[in-house]
């Protein structure tokens, strides 16, 4: 059985008066930065899912393995993992990535197929990467 609980939209609104009522300033002010914090997350982590959707399509992966590889190329690129994924997604629709974005791409891709396969090699038919910048 199926249960749905309505519960009032005011009684939102009387809650969060009452705590703005007892809160003091510096209690607002660190709560408004800790949900700004939190919205910032939020939106990073949608377009962090995007591209791991389209890494685990691409590779074919699972969602951990898809995961590090963007952990991966975020390490290698020193960039924080949103803005990575945020740069995946727009190669999708037509942007081109940077030159360390693709270099680190191929690398992480390198080394997914090579744990694929239990070794640490990459794919014979792929350069080893080796008196490259």
């Amino acid at each position: 059985m199926h249960r749905t609980t309505m519960l009032p939209e005011k009684r939102w609104d009387v809650a969060a008066e009452a705590s703005a009522e007892n809160a003091t300033g510096q209690d607002v002010v660190a709560l408004r930065a800790e949900n700004d914090q939190l919205r910032r997350a939020l939106a990073g982590r949608t377009v962090i899912d995007q591209a791991c959707g389209m890494v685990m399509v691409l590779a074919p992966c699972r969602r951990g393995p898809a995961r590090n590889l963007l952990v991966d190329i975020s390490r290698q690129c020193n960039t924080e993992l949103p803005e990575v994924a945020a740069a995946m997604v727009a190669a999708w629709e037509g942007e081109p990535l940077s030159r360390l974005m693709q270099r680190a791409l191929g690398r992480a891709l390198r080394q997914l197929y090579a744990e694929d396969r239990g070794c640490d090699s990459p794919p014979a038919d792929e350069p080893s990467g080796r008196g490259r910048p």
